[in-house]
């Protein structure tokens, strides 16, 4: 009888010991890291300058005087600068008519050169990666653009393919997240997430105000990011880890749903509606999702002094003592950079004020809205780019990403920097200039009346 009791105990210590790494092999390849990415940087034909913009405002000829001016203060407080990017189809004067063909130039342009350009920086070959997500909002030809990179760089018959539409400038996140929840299913894998929007073919011209601002936002860009959940093939390679992703939703609510919105004006024309709504909406939303988030990314501590000060608060109100001040959370004691949508002005200056954070804290989305102009889904890959550009990230570091796009969506990760970050990207050639030592508006200069119309938030 001994004998089968060593028999069964020596079993069961196998049985635990099988338990136990194959639950540890399955938290590492859960795991998400970052190999490298890539931002598209459009050929210099492609910029729009001062002048550019004003004749393409000038050219729409079913605008009044009160419409060009208000154009114009649309641009003047829109944070961007005079090197953000065009489709070529508005440089050649046929925004008011674009073709199919002009849409996939544009989806192509990207393709070629920011695609190419992550695989030949890794070393990775097409036919290596496993799972390809790529969201577009506004553009969703057929066959799909997932099918399109697939056939344009040769990718394996094996390798899973997703195609997101619709779902604004938080769909990078969104991508990443399904790509990281592809990746569990596959060990030893990587993952392509490529986010652009398509801008040729939904410039909008027409003369609802709430729609004309989009194109004054707006700019060509995307990116090229590649993942893997192989930390032992990759290691000291992989430039950040994935530590959590959270997203929230607020479409049920009328006002959120309808704050960016596609639609069309009174004419039939079809645009992209930004209702004076939507700094609240990014708040209210930034809100919800922080609530999940905030417990997986601060100390105990700072919960604690949060929840105490919160409660003092309420106390000294019941007993009609003033509480002077607002208590809000440190994040700071959780996380050392800040990648903020840069989406406009007003809406980094919410995020900004929701937070608590410094001018240096948001330097990096206002240099990007400078340069780039908002990107959509993208955006948020420039500003990453400029804070490793100069220096900022190193090994240990905690980077915290918040976008927001229509529906109206809010979605948060938090990423662990896991060896120091140098690349220059497509900051190379003008890194060293920003920030500024003052941004001056060459539309204010040469436009100085637009100071006469009414007040614009953009």
């Amino acid at each position: 009888m001994e004998p089968l009791l060593m028999l069964t105990a020596l079993l069961l210590v196998h049985a635990v010991a099988f338990l136990v790494c194959t639950a540890a092999a399955r938290r590492r390849h859960s795991q998400c890291y970052l190999l490298d990415y890539v931002c598209h940087k459009p050929s210099d034909d492609r910029k729009v300058s001062t002048e550019v913009a004003g004749k393409v405002i000038e050219r729409n000829k079913r605008l009044g005087i009160p419409d060009y001016r208000f154009l114009l203060r649309v641009i003047v407080r829109s944070g961007i600068g005079e090197e953000s990017y065009s489709p070529r189809n508005v440089l050649e004067h046929r925004e008011d008519s674009p073709t199919h063909q002009d849409a996939l130039e544009e989806m192509d342009a990207f393709f070629d050169e920011a695609i190419a350009a992550l695989f030949l920086r890794t070393g990775i070959a097409p036919r290596d990666v496993d799972v390809l997500v790529v969201n577009v909002s506004m553009f969703s030809p057929a066959p799909s653009l997932a099918s399109r990179i697939v056939h344009r760089f040769g990718m394996r018959e094996d390798a899973a393919t997703y195609n997101l539409s619709g779902m604004g400038c938080s769909a990078a996140l969104v991508s990443l997240d399904l790509a990281r929840n592809a990746l569990r299913t596959r060990p030893m894998s990587l993952a392509l997430v490529v986010s652009t929007e398509s801008i040729a073919p939904n410039w909008y011209a027409g003369t609802d105000r709430s729609m004309m601002m989009s194109n004054c936002l707006f700019r060509c860009g995307g990116s090229a990011v590649l993942l893997t959940n192989d930390p032992s093939s990759l290691q000291g390679r992989a430039k950040m880890a994935l530590r959590h992703l959270v997203r929230a939703n607020t479409a049920a609510d009328d006002v959120a749903h309808g704050c960016a919105l596609q639609r069309e004006d009174d004419n039939g024309r079809v645009g992209m509606s930004l209702s004076k709504a939507l700094p609240k909406a990014v708040v209210r939303v930034m809100a919800l999702n922080l609530r999940r988030l905030t417990p997986r990314v601060l100390p105990v501590s700072e919960i604690l002094r949060f929840a105490a000060s919160h409660m003092s608060k309420k106390l000294l109100s019941r007993v009609h003592v003033k509480a002077h001040g607002r208590h809000k959370i440190n994040f700071k004691t959780g996380v050392e950079h800040f990648c903020l949508h840069p989406g406009g002005t007003a809406v980094v200056e919410a995020v900004k004020e929701s937070f608590g954070l410094d001018e240096d804290d948001v330097e990096p989305s206002r240099m990007t809205l400078h340069r780039w102009g908002n990107t959509s889904s993208s955006s948020l890959w420039y500003v990453l780019s400029y804070m490793e550009a100069k220096g900022r990230l190193k090994r240990g570091d905690r980077v915290l990403m918040l976008t927001f796009g229509s529906g109206f969506k809010s979605n948060s990760c938090l990423w662990e920097v896991t060896r120091d970050m140098t690349d220059k990207g497509a900051w190379a050639d003008c890194i060293d200039q920003y920030p500024p030592e003052s941004i001056t508006n060459p539309y204010m200069e040469k436009y100085t009346w637009v100071n006469e119309v009414e007040d614009v938030e953009v």
